[in-house]
C-alpha cells in the first residue's frame, strides 16, 4: 500500500519568482514544492498568507552568531549543546533555513575561550544535526588563520566531517587585508580588548612573526586538503589583485568581505564570487573603514550578503540593496538565497520552483520598510 502525500498550500502571497514577483499559491507535496499558480486559492487547507512577500529560504555561508552564544560573555563558556540550539532557533526567526556556521580555526591569541571552543562547538552542532533537534539545516564553515601555529593540527580534525563544507583561508596579521591601516586596528583591539600601548605594539611584532613563519606555507597545505576532500575554498578580506591571483592558484572560487574595489573586480573578472557584510549595508559602511557592500553592489561586484555577526542583516540588508541600491527586488533576494546557494553546490534550494525543497518564508514589511519574517518553513513543515 502507498504512503499517501502531504500537502499543503500557501495562497493570497506575493511570490519571488526568480525574475518577477506574482500574487497566487504554492503547492507544496512531500517537503518539495509541486506547483505554482499565479492565481489565488480558496481551498479549505490553504494557508491564508494574508498578501505577504513568500521569499525562499535565506542561505547563510558565513555567521558567527553561534561563537556568540557559546562565549554570551569574557571567560563565560556556556553549555554547548544549549548554545547550538539557541543560535538556531535565532537563525530560523530570521529567515534562514540554511547555514554555515563559522567556526574559527587558530588564531586566538588574545582570546583564549576562543580557542577551546573550536571542536566542542563543531561537535555540538554535529550531535544536534544527528539528534534531529534543529529547525534549519546546518553546516560548517571553518574559519582557518593561516598565520596561526596550530592550524594544521586542528583542521585535520575536521578533513572528513561531512558538515564542514566550506574552509575559508584568514590571514589578519596587522597591516594586512582588513586592518591594513594600524591606527584602526588599535582603536579595534584596544576597544575590545583593553590592550595598552606597550601590549598592543607587542601583539603587533608577535602576529608579525607567526605570518613571516607560517602564512604561506599553511595556505598552501589548507588549500590542497581542501581540493582533495572536495570542499569549496574561500579567500578572506583580499585587499589587492595580487591576493585574488593567489586565490585562483589555491582553487578558492569565494572571495570574502573584499576589502577594496580594486580586489572585487579582480575577484569579479576571474570568476570568482563575492561575499560582503549585511552589516555594512545595513549601517552604510565598513565598521573597519574598508570599502562599502553598496558601493561594490553599484559597481556589479557583489554576489552575495553575509549575516555575519548579525542574523537579521541578512534579509534587511537584500530590501535595502532594493530600496537605496536600485536592484530589482528578484536580484536583491537572490543575493541572499540563489547565489549562495550556487556558491555552496546546493542545486535543490535557494528558489521557489517546481522540484525544489519548500524552504521558503513569510514576510511581511513594516511601515518604515522594516522587513519581518512572520513564518519560516523547512521542506514545507513551519520551524518558526
Amino acid at each position: 500500500m502507498m504512503n499517501s502525500l502531504h500537502e499543503i498550500i500557501l495562497t493570497n502571497a506575493n511570490i519571488l519568482l526568480s525574475n518577477e514577483i506574482i500574487h497566487g499559491s504554492v503547492k507544496i507535496r512531500d517537503g518539495y514544492i509541486s506547483e505554482i499558480d499565479d492565481q489565488p486559492t480558496s481551498i479549505k487547507n490553504g494557508i491564508d498568507l494574508e498578501g505577504d512577500f513568500l521569499l525562499p529560504g535565506l542561505i547563510e555561508l558565513h555567521t558567527d552568531n553561534l561563537e556568540r552564544h557559546c562565549l554570551p560573555r569574557p571567560s563565560v563558556l556556556w553549555p554547548f549543546r544549549s548554545a547550538v540550539i539557541a543560535h538556531d532557533a535565532e537563525i530560523a526567526s530570521a529567515g534562514i533555513t540554511t547555514v554555515f556556521d563559522a567556526i574559527a580555526v587558530g588564531g586566538a591569541m588574545l582570546n583564549k575561550d576562543r580557542a577551546t571552543v573550536l571542536i566542542d562547538a563543531a561537535d555540538a552542532v554535529r550531535d544536534a544535526v544527528t539528534d534531529k533537534v534543529l529547525r534549519v539545516d546546518h553546516y560548517l564553515h571553518m574559519r582557518c588563520e593561516v598565520a596561526s601555529a596550530n592550524v594544521i593540527e586542528l583542521f585535520n580534525n575536521f578533513c572528513e566531517e561531512p558538515l564542514v563544507q566550506l574552509v575559508s583561508l584568514m590571514d589578519h596579521t596587522p597591516g594586512e587585508r582588513q586592518f591594513v591601516d594600524e591606527a584602526k586596528l588599535k582603536v579595534y583591539y584596544q576597544g575590545k580588548y583593553g590592550l595598552s600601548d606597550s601590549e598592543f605594539d607587542k601583539m603587533v611584532i608577535e602576529r608579525k612573526e607567526l605570518q613571516a613563519k607560517y602564512s604561506k606555507k599553511h595556505r598552501l597545505e589548507i588549500s590542497s586538503m581542501c581540493k582533495n576532500i572536495g570542499v569549496t575554498t574561500a579567500t578572506h578580506d583580499d585587499a589587492t589583485e595580487t591576493h585574488i591571483k593567489e586565490a585562483i592558484t589555491l582553487g578558492a572560487t569565494i572571495s570574502e568581505f573584499p576589502t577594496t574595489v580594486a580586489a572585487a573586480s579582480a575577484a569579479n573578472n576571474a570568476g570568482m564570487s563575492t561575499i560582503m557584510g549585511g552589516p555594512n549595508v545595513v549601517r552604510g559602511g565598513s565598521h573597519s573603514g574598508n570599502v562599502s557592500a553598496t558601493d561594490l553592489s553599484d559597481k556589479g561586484l557583489l554576489d552575495a550578503l553575509s549575516s555575519d555577526y548579525v542574523p537579521s542583516s541578512l534579509l534587511y540588508g537584500a530590501f535595502l540593496l532594493s530600496d537605496k541600491q536600485g536592484l530589482s527586488l528578484p536580484d536583491a533576494i537572490a543575493t541572499v538565497t540563489t547565489n549562495p546557494a550556487r556558491m555552496a553546490n546546493f542545486n535543490d534550494r535557494g528558489e521557489i520552483k517546481a522540484g525544489l525543497r519548500a524552504d521558503l518564508i513569510q514576510v511581511k514589511r513594516c511601515t518604515d520598510g522594516t522587513p519581518i519574517v512572520r513564518k519560516t518553513f523547512k521542506l514545507g513543515e513551519r520551524v518558526a
